[in-house]
């Protein structure tokens, strides 16, 4: 930005956008009831902060796919932090799909660790 650059008029924030138009439309919906999951750090939901990755939908099961990464590994508070948000979050994860009728819910991380389930193998909670 140049000097006379604080004068111009801000750029406008980009507005929420939808899912892609060539999902199915049982995984649209899933990633629109995900959109009410907020980061208690930033104040995002999830899929316009970029945590949501991935999602298989399958009758009444769901898989959630998530980036996860905790940026300061050396700071035992900062992990703290993180393991609390992180739990938060899929603890809101699991009750919004529950919400939504899924009878059995996985959440996994960016390396296919589960981090999260609820409902039993055939489906029934």
């Amino acid at each position: 930005m140049g000097l006379l650059g604080i004068f111009r008029a801000p750029k406008r924030k980009t507005p929420k956008r939808g899912p892609r138009e060539d999902l199915p439309p049982d995984v649209r919906e899933v990633v629109e009831a995900l959109r009410s999951v907020i980061d208690p750090e930033t104040e995002l939901d999830i899929v316009d902060e970029g945590l949501l990755y991935g999602l298989t939908v399958s009758g009444e099961k769901v898989q959630v796919f998530l980036l996860m990464a905790r940026s300061t590994p050396e700071c035992h508070f900062c992990q703290s932090i993180a393991v609390n948000v992180q739990r938060r979050i899929l603890r809101d994860i699991v009750e919004t799909l529950r919400k939504e009728g899924f009878k059995r819910i996985e959440a996994y991380n960016e390396i296919g660790l589960l981090l999260e389930e609820w409902g039993d193998e055939d489906g029934s909670a």
